[in-house]
């Protein structure tokens, strides 16, 4: 209930409910984004919660309601969604779908396929040549890496012995510029395919399903927003390969945001924008909404993890059968991977955002806070408690009046050790559309775009300094206190 309040104070109420489009974390999934939102918009409100992570996150927004559509391919649906060993009809991608009270609709009129490309100069023309050719590094994409129609299938229909290495789709191109790799995973319609020169090898086994480009949404939909829907439905069959192609060039080489590209797509104006510095980058594009989002992301975080954490750390102190059991615990939550942490909290908070975002930072801070709590309570002389105990203090008051303002400095390094982490931490949050400096990173990542990781990067740096020398101030002040009392 203490996350859903505080939840409140990042959200605004709106009057009416908007369209809520999702997308993935690559290009194209920002750009197909882009043009929903802002069809809809033209009818509606509406907004695009952006650069979801990987289809499991997204799916997981879409079933739970946090999402109302986005763009997704056919075999995707087909094989990873669906779990089909063979790809099946669309009538049957319906009825499966109908259960979970999903559809898919509006063919947007292109195919997006996965592919393996090496560098022009490579000795391989075909998938099958791979096997002949086992010393060819080959770096894919983590998604790709575990899909049901990625790598494993892959692998054992053409008899490869390689092991891949993951890499992010955003910078694999360059990994294999710089020869780091010898293969990559590519979508057909990747811009950098022409810019670096790559050979798409020949799937002459036919492994690959068709990526017919659809929106997946709720069923619901059509009748909670009948024009925003049927001015998306108006989508069909309109954008075609080579302008998917020109639109993800125009994000990913000449730097354009995803917003523009797509707004010029629909006004038929390829007028290209003057290209951002680093400085623009940086403090332009929201940066006040972004720095507000991620520090009360982390204030909340590190209050919740404090409201918590303070409290177990004492029970570890005082109950020593508890002890390990809790510092186990807390340090078991600390090694969940991120990600996987927010996939299982979509489905069972039923939203995307600030709340599962919460919840994943304050588990993330419950460890330092624990630990130090229950070190400083620990550390207090045994004579002094005794001696409180003796003066005719109760336990209770012993604790609150004697052992925590002793254990006081320690306790403040931990929750200090949090809140510098949390800085870090909550550039998860973009991934699930709680905003922050990790949405700048993520569309960094995405277009392999340095200073846009960088407007991201610097100012989480500056903010973690600034709370790092924040907690140093009270420390000095505490420690002041305890040496005039």
């Amino acid at each position: 209930m203490l996350v859903l309040a505080c939840a409140g104070i990042l959200s605004s109420a709106h009057a009416e409910e908007p369209l809520r489009v999702g997308s993935k974390r690559f290009t194209e999934s920002y750009i197909l984004g882009e043009i929903l939102t802002q069809t809809a918009a033209r009818v509606g409100p509406a907004e695009h919660k952006q650069g979801l992570g990987n289809t499991a996150i997204v799916l997981g927004a879409l079933r739970s309601g946090a999402i109302d559509v986005y763009p997704e391919y056919l075999g995707t649906i087909d094989l990873e969604i669906l779990k089909n060993a063979q790809p099946t009809s669309l009538d049957a991608m319906r009825a499966a779908l109908r259960p979970l009270g999903l559809g898919v609709a509006v063919p947007l009129g292109f195919s997006n396929g996965y592919a393996l490309a090496v560098r022009g100069d490579a000795d391989v023309r075909r998938l099958s040549d791979l096997a002949a050719h086992p010393e060819i590094k080959i770096g894919l994409s983590h998604e790709f890496l575990g899909r049901a129609d990625g790598w494993p299938g892959l692998a054992r229909r053409y008899g490869l012995a390689q092991q891949p290495r993951g890499l992010d789709h955003g910078i694999a191109y360059e990994a294999l510029a710089q020869r780091q790799v010898d293969a990559i995973d590519i979508y057909s319609t990747d811009a950098k395919i022409r810019q670096y020169g790559l050979r798409v090898l020949d799937d002459d086994k036919q492994y690959f399903p068709r990526y017919d480009a659809v929106l997946l949404y709720r069923l619901d939909v059509p009748q909670r927003f009948p024009q925003a829907w049927h001015a998306i439905e108006q989508l069909q069959g309109t954008i075609k390969a080579d302008d998917m192609i020109a639109m993800n060039a125009a994000a990913e080489l000449d730097g354009q945001p995803f917003a523009a590209v797509a707004r010029a797509w629909l006004s038929h104006d390829t007028q290209a924008t003057a290209r951002d510095g680093l400085l623009t980058k940086t403090f332009g594009n929201g940066f006040m909404n972004l720095a507000r989002q991620h520090l009360l992301l982390v204030v909340l975080a590190v209050l919740l993890g404090s409201v918590a954490g303070i409290p177990l750390g004492i029970v570890a102190a005082l109950v020593p059968r508890l002890r390990q059991a809790v510092l186990a615990v807390a340090g078991v939550l600390q090694t969940v991977p991120s990600l996987a942490l927010l996939a299982i909290l979509i489905p069972l908070l039923g939203r995307i955002g600030t709340v599962p975002a919460l919840v994943a930072l304050c588990a993330y801070a419950l460890l330092p806070i624990v630990r130090n709590t229950c070190t400083g309570l620990l550390q207090v002389p045994s004579g002094l408690r005794t001696a409180a105990l003796a003066l005719g203090l109760t336990r209770r008051q012993s604790l609150v009046e004697v052992e925590l303002p002793l254990a006081m400095p320690t306790i403040l390094a931990g929750v200090k050790t949090a809140a510098v982490m949390s800085v870090g931490t909550a550039t998860i949050a973009a991934f699930i559309g709680a905003g922050g400096f990790g949405e700048r990173i993520t569309t960094g990542l995405a277009l392999n775009d340095n200073d846009m990781l960088l407007a991201g990067a610097i100012p989480a740096a500056l903010l973690a300094l600034l709370t790092q020398a924040a907690f140093e101030l009270c420390e000095r002040f505490v420690a002041r206190r305890r040496y005039s009392d």
